[in-house]
């Protein structure tokens, strides 16, 4: 009697337990699905694409430090040596902290303004170590904090590319001083065009797949106008002024070399396809550059340096940057061998016939290289030349076209710009070193140290 007496409650219990549980089990089931939708709403970033960025990440630095110091150190005499690296070093700090107080968020702060990324990611608002930042793929991301570190690099290095040009008779506090200037009203802006999703030229199709307007025709017409405004150094084409090592030329530019894998297959953003399509075409291109002004010195020089060697090496590298994802191998081997003849023109004919000193070449490789690159990724792009094909209905000519708009509107944007800054700078402390330091060397004029002991 017992026995059934405790059944049937049990019996109750379970009944009034489980129409207790039945609204539990019911949002259970419903919230299952729901919350499945979410996860596949939210996708979350692959080890290996993360692994890959942080490489890339630091290759960039590779090339700024110590890679563009000691090409510059090389090409210039040994008296400015540290002089060179010094610019390089603090320039590159100075935008790294800038580029997260201000710079990440002027560039890709969320705005929808054509020219100007917002104030939204000021000081890193928002960005934390779950956010994340879009590839090229639909659904697939990467943690947005190694997104800001390699684009804070492609920052770092672009206006330490600019001191090449009027290396050994600037102040450093002057060349400080400009760079971050540029970096905010000229870089920053630039960058946002171009890679912004909202950016203008971003709107217009143009293709600059790793920085051939951003990076090199930026960096390349700033030169150009420093070297005008802050002048000629003393005893130019009078006193030899050749490099004072070749060695450590090469030995920079082999890096910069190694370190542009990271510049170019990185910009693809993701470990895939695409990255070793940018990887073939920065080894294939460069080779041809190389071999390209080679055959160029030695045909009217009857001789082949290795400073040509070096200077195709780089010219190849700045005109596969905007393409390098884009063209396929056989349009990169092309582009590096029309790209050196060109610039090879530039720095041996046009520069010695409007005489300019520009120091390292800055404008002649980087700035004609860029300007270069950047129309003839509007051609090899195109499927019919082994590239990845236009987007939507665009053609071939539509498409240099709008690659042509994207070089005027950064030629524009940066000379005006730069201009205007330089003589910001000349009438707060001044460009230029006096008489006495510059003949001294800058290395002891301006930081009290040599590079050199006898």
């Amino acid at each position: 009697m017992s026995f059934s007496k405790s059944s049937s409650t049990c019996a109750r219990v379970g009944a009034v337990s489980a129409a207790l549980l039945a609204p539990v089990v019911s949002f259970a089931q419903d919230a299952a699905p729901a919350a499945a939708e979410a996860a596949a709403a939210a996708p979350v970033p692959d080890k290996g694409d993360t692994a890959f960025m942080f490489l890339a990440t630091i290759l960039v630095l590779f090339m700024v430090i110590p890679g563009l110091g000691l090409f510059y150190g090389g090409l210039v005499r040994a008296k400015n040596m540290l002089s060179v690296l010094m610019q390089c070093t603090v320039i590159a700090a100075t935008v790294m902290i800038v580029w997260v107080l201000y710079g990440y968020s002027f560039a890709f702060g969320g705005s929808t303004s054509p020219f100007f990324g917002g104030f939204a990611k000021t000081f890193l608002a928002g960005v934390t170590k779950d956010s994340t930042a879009a590839t090229f793929s639909q659904g697939v991301v990467i943690p947005e904090y190694i997104f800001m570190l390699f684009q804070m690099t492609f920052a770092a290095i672009t206006p330490a590319l600019i001191i090449g040009a009027f290396a050994e008779r600037i102040k450093f506090s002057a060349s400080i001083l400009f760079c971050l200037l540029w970096v905010t009203f000229v870089y920053f802006p630039i960058a946002h065009m171009v890679w912004d999703a909202n950016g203008y030229l971003f709107g217009l199709g143009a293709l600059d797949f790793a920085g051939g307007t951003v990076v090199h025709i930026n960096a390349g017409v700033a030169g150009l106008i420093g070297a005008l405004l802050v002048g000629k150094r003393v005893g130019y084409g009078k006193d030899m002024m050749a490099p004072h090592s070749m060695t450590l030329t090469y030995v920079g530019a082999a890096m910069l070399w190694v370190g542009w894998f990271g510049f170019n297959a990185g910009s693809n953003l993701e470990a895939s396809g695409g990255a070793m399509l940018a990887t073939a075409n920065t080894f294939v291109a460069t080779a041809a550059a190389i071999l390209s002004w080679s055959a160029v010195e030695a045909f009217t020089r009857g001789k082949s340096s290795m400073l040509g060697a070096a200077s195709g090496m780089i010219a190849g590298l700045v005109a596969i940057t905007p393409a390098a994802g884009l063209v396929g191998p056989m349009g990169a081997i092309i582009m590096g061998l029309l790209v050196s003849p060109l610039c090879y023109f530039f720095v041996s004919v046009v520069k010695n016939k409007f005489g300019y000193d520009d120091t390292a070449d800055v404008f002649g490789v980087h700035g004609v290289g860029g300007m270069f690159g950047a129309p003839a990724t509007g051609i090899f792009t195109s499927a019919s030349l082994g590239g990845v094909g236009y987007v939507g209905e665009q053609t071939m000519g539509g498409q240099f076209l709008v690659q042509l708009q994207a070089v005027v509107v950064t030629l524009v944007w940066t000379g005006i710009g730069s201009a205007i800054l330089y003589k910001i700078v000349d009438v707060i402390i001044g460009l230029r070193v006096p008489v006495e330091s510059e003949r001294e060397g800058l290395d002891l004029a301006s930081h009290g140290e040599a590079a050199y002991h006898s």
